[in-house]
């Protein structure tokens, strides 16, 4: 279960990456520019792209990921699954509302967020099997 999860954590580092690359990219080059519904370039400079919104020194939400995607990883190598899975949830959350905003305010959507929001979905599902087989395997013992 570790490395399945560390290998997770390193696609995530590698999206979030490439969409942290894509927010200082000059605009209108994005290399994901696919059609009106999947523009990273669009997504990455919106006022989303920073947390807090809109602020004008805030953090990059991309390097948040990679920093994020680190964390997980290292502890997944230690195997600090209760943990992981604490930090996961909430990370989850921020995936699902960026999601929302993509959706819903700026109406296209970003090829590489989508894979993070798939790789942390992937991540939190496996944490919540290794804890459940961890506590019955406790049990049974």
């Amino acid at each position: 279960m570790k490395y399945a999860l560390v290998v997770l954590a390193v696609i995530g580092i590698t999206v979030s990456s490439l969409a942290l690359r894509e927010k200082y990219r000059p605009y209108g080059e994005s290399v994901c520019d696919i059609n009106d519904h999947w523009d990273c370039g669009i997504v990455n400079h919106s006022p989303y792209a920073v947390f807090p919104p809109s602020s004008e020194h805030g953090i990059p939400v991309a390097a948040i990921g990679i920093a994020g995607y680190l964390l997980l990883g290292a502890l997944a190598l230690r195997r600090f699954y209760r943990t992981m899975l604490i930090l996961a949830v909430p990370a989850l959350i921020f995936a699902l509302y960026l999601a929302h905003i993509e959706q819903r305010v700026l109406g296209v959507w970003c090829l590489y967020c989508a894979i993070s929001l798939g790789t942390i979905s992937v991540i939190t599902l496996l944490l919540v099997i290794a804890i459940l087989v961890q506590t019955l395997r406790k049990r049974a013992a």
